[in-house]
C-alpha cells in the first residue's frame, strides 16, 4: 500500500516526541505515513528531526523553514502534524486545510476559544480530517474505566473528583508554558483533564471557579535532558510568570453529576493526584494517566477489586487494533513499562487513527468539535474566576463571555 505523505510542522521538543511515536508505529508495522518534510522556523530544529528520522526510518525528510515551498519541493503532500506552540496552531491548521492537507494538531487545539472556532469552521468547510492529538483518553486503563462507566457498573455517576497539586515554584518544562499569551499551565496541562472529565462523564454545563497566580517567579536550577522532550534549550534560572497557576472549581454536568476540580501547579511540600468517581452503586479510583497501574473498584457489599476480575464486568470490552498491537493485549487492566515507552505508544495510536481516518473517511475520535470543547471548558473556569460568577460552557464556547481571553484574541487579530 502506498503511504500517505506527511510533514511534521514544529520540530522542537514536541515534534521530536511525535517522531518517536511515528517510529514506534513503524516498528509495529502499522505506519500508514511516509515522513517527507520537517518544517520549523528554527532550521536547526528541523535539521535535528530530519537526522533522527533518517537514522530510524531510513529516509531523510526534506527540511523547510516555512510552508511556502512545500508543494513544489516535495510533490503531493497529503497530511501534516502540527507540533508548534499553541499560539500558531490556528493559523497553520487553517492554512493547511485550505491547501487541501489533512491535519493532526497537538493539544491544546488553539490558544483561545475563538482560535479553535476558526479551526472548526475551516475543517467543516474543507471536508478534511482535523484530529486533535489528545493522548490521555487513549490510555488502556482509561479505556477500561470508560467501558465500566458505560456499562453502569457503578450505577449513576454522582460525583467526580479531579485533583492535581504540586510543582512549587519550579519552571515546568519550558518558560512559554507560564505565559498567558502563549498558553499558561491551566490551559496547557488542564486541557488534558477537561477532555478526560467530559470523556468519562459527558458534557459539563456550568462552572464556578476561583483562579490564582501563587508563584509569580519560577525557578530552574539546571538544564537537563527531559525523558520525552529531549534537551531543553537555555532554560532561565528565574522567570517571571504572567499566567495563573492554580484553579479551584465546581463543575455541574448536564447529567446532574457534580465535579470537584483542582489544578494547582504551585503546591509545596507534598504533591497529590486523584481521579475519583462516586456512583449510586459504587466507587472508582483511577491511577495517574500513562502510569499503567490498576484502578480500584468498590461496589456496595463487595470486595474492592484492582485485578483482572475488573474485566468480568465488561466481557465485550476490547481495545482497538493499534493499541492492542502496541501494548500487547486487547483486554488490559494494567501494564508495566517505562513512562517514555507509554508516551511513544500513545502518540503512535494517535497517528494510527489519523491515518485510518484519512484512508477510510471516518471521523477522528477527538475531532475539531471535541478538541474545541476541551479548550472551552478550561476557559470556562478561567472566565468564571475573572468575572466572579458562575458561567456556562456554552456562553464561553460561543464567545459571549471572553473577559479573560479578550487580550489574547486582540493580539492574535481574532477580534
Amino acid at each position: 500500500m502506498e503511504r500517505l505523505a506527511l510533514a511534521i510542522i514544529g520540530c522542537g521538543g514536541m515534534g521530536h516526541r511525535h517522531l518517536n511515536g511515528l517510529m514506534e508505529l513503524e516498528q509495529a508495522e502499522r505506519n500508514p505515513f511516509e515522513l517527507v518534510a520537517a518544517v520549523d522556523v528554527m532550521r536547526e530544529n528541523a535539521e535535528s528531526l530530519a537526522a533522527v528520522a533518517e537514522e530510524r526510518l531510513g529516509k531523510r525528510p526534506a527540511v523547510f523553514e516555512s510552508l511556502d515551498h512545500l508543494p513544489s519541493a516535495i510533490g503531493h503532500l497529503q497530511a501534516v502534524d502540527v507540533c508548534t506552540d499553541p499560539r500558531s496552531h490556528h493559523t497553520i491548521a487553517v492554512e493547511c486545510l485550505r491547501r487541501g492537507w489533512h491535519v493532526m494538531v497537538e493539544k491544546p487545539m488553539g490558544l483561545t476559544v475563538r482560535a479553535c472556532n476558526r479551526m472548526v469552521k475551516a475543517a467543516r468547510e474543507s471536508g478534511l480530517v482535523l484530529s486533535v492529538a489528545e493522548n490521555y483518553r487513549r490510555d488502556p486503563i482509561n479505556r477500561l474505566a470508560k467501558a465500566l462507566l458505560d456499562a453502569g457498573v457503578m450505577g449513576t455517576p454522582r460525583l467526580l473528583v479531579q485533583q492535581s497539586v504540586g510543582g512549587g515554584d519550579r519552571l515546568f518544562i519550558t518558560s512559554w508554558r507560564h505565559l498567558k499569551n502563549a498558553s499558561g499551565l491551566l490551559l496547557d496541562t488542564g486541557v488534558h483533564y477537561t477532555d478526560m472529565v467530559e470523556y468519562l462523564l459527558g458534557d459539563v454545563e456550568r462552572v464556578t471557579a476561583q483562579i490564582r497566580l501563587h508563584e509569580k517567579v519560577r525557578r530552574c536550577t539546571e538544564n537537563f535532558p527531559n525523558p520525552i522532550y529531549g534537551k531543553l534549550h537555555e532554560l532561565p534560572a528565574e522567570f517571571r510568570v504572567t499566567a495563573e497557576d492554580a484553579c479551584y472549581a465546581l463543575l455541574e454536568f448536564q447529567s446532574g453529576a457534580v465535579g470537584h476540580y483542582t489544578l494547582d501547579h504551585a503546591g509545596h511540600g507534598q504533591g497529590m493526584w486523584q481521579r475519583l468517581i462516586f456512583g449510586s452503586k459504587g466507587f472508582l479510583s483511577l491511577p495517574a494517566d500513562r502510569s499503567g497501574r490498576p484502578m480500584h473498584l468498590a461496589l456496595d457489599g463487595q470486595e474492592t477489586l484492582s485485578d483482572e476480575r475488573l474485566l468480568d464486568f465488561v466481557p465485550d470490552f476490547r481495545l482497538d487494533e493499534a493499541t492492542t498491537v502496541l501494548f500487547g493485549g486487547d483486554r488490559l487492566w494494567r501494564y508495566d513499562q517505562p513512562f517514555e515507552a507509554t508516551d511513544r505508544k500513545l502518540i503512535a495510536v494517535e497517528y494510527a487513527e489519523f491515518g485510518n481516518c484519512i484512508l477510510t473517511g471516518t471521523p477522528p475520535e477527538v475531532d475539531a468539535t471535541v478538541g474545541a470543547r476541551a479548550v472551552a471548558l478550561c476557559y470556562a473556569m478561567l472566565e468564571s474566576g475573572t468575572v466572579g460568577r458562575t458561567v456556562t460552557v456554552k456562553e464561553v464556547a460561543n464567545g459571549q463571555v471572553d473577559a479573560y481571553q479578550r487580550e489574547m484574541d486582540e493580539e492574535l487579530g481574532l477580534i
